[in-house]
């Protein structure tokens, strides 16, 4: 990669003012002052700025997050803060969620800029699987977990939601197992079996499980493992 290029994604700035910044012998390359803006970089390289380490960015990211109430999951909201917000990484404006949650909604997010590996979490196709923390409003009915397993109708939806698993914790929780990503499901489903969902709490991905470890709003770099189940067949 170029010199100029890196240093413009690493400091957010435009080729124009990186390319200022390395003629005004701001940046070294291996200890050594570069001030051409052609520069090609190595992988083995060390940049700095100024006298502080630029880390180079070889191959894609992946992250997992633990969302807290009050975020969106897109990377540009001009109404409310992103989860972008929590991410210390370079380059952070080019990792997206594979697998959105509500503003209100909790718990894990991952967090890519691999769009072929989000899309194995995201298509429909591959029948993802996500379970859920699910406090509700009204006791549980007891023909809840049956109605789930066979598939409900949600509101203005041609087609019965496919098999689901409720597991009882309370009276009033559930941990709740999808394998579809319809809109507002969770919720919906509960609607429409005539109760309401107060709060809701991701847990898991496939084969993904949110880190105990992890406070709401900080986050860990994915196992190669954890990477590689995204897309193996169950």
């Amino acid at each position: 990669m170029r010199l100029d290029k890196f240093l413009s994604q690493q400091l957010e700035i435009s080729r124009a003012i990186a390319a200022r910044e390395i003629r005004a012998k701001r940046v070294t390359v291996d200890g050594e002052i570069v001030r051409d803006t052609s520069f090609k970089l190595d992988p083995e390289h060390q940049v700095e700025y100024d006298g502080n380490p630029l880390q180079q960015q070889f191959g894609p990211r992946y992250f997992m997050l633990n969302k807290p109430e009050g975020y969106v999951c897109s990377t540009d909201d001009p109404d409310h803060p992103t989860v972008l917000y929590f991410l210390e990484e370079p380059t952070a404006y080019k990792l997206h969620a594979a697998g959105r949650l509500d503003i209100d909604t909790t718990g894990l997010v991952l967090m890519t800029d691999d769009g072929q590996w989000s899309h194995r979490i995201t298509s429909p196709r591959h029948h993802c699987e996500k379970t859920y923390l699910v406090t509700l409003e009204n006791p549980l009915s007891d023909d809840t977990a049956q109605q789930f397993a066979d598939g409900v109708q949600l509101h203005n939806e041609k087609s019965l939601t496919k098999p689901a698993q409720l597991e009882v914790i309370s009276d009033n929780q559930v941990r709740l197992t999808i394998s579809e990503g319809r809109y507002h499901q969770v919720k919906r489903m509960f609607a429409a079996v005539g109760n309401h969902v107060v709060a809701l709490h991701r847990e898991r991905i496939g084969d993904i499980t949110l880190d105990d470890d992890l406070e709401p709003g900080e986050y860990r770099a994915l196992t190669a493992e954890e990477i590689a189940s995204v897309g193996v067949p169950r």
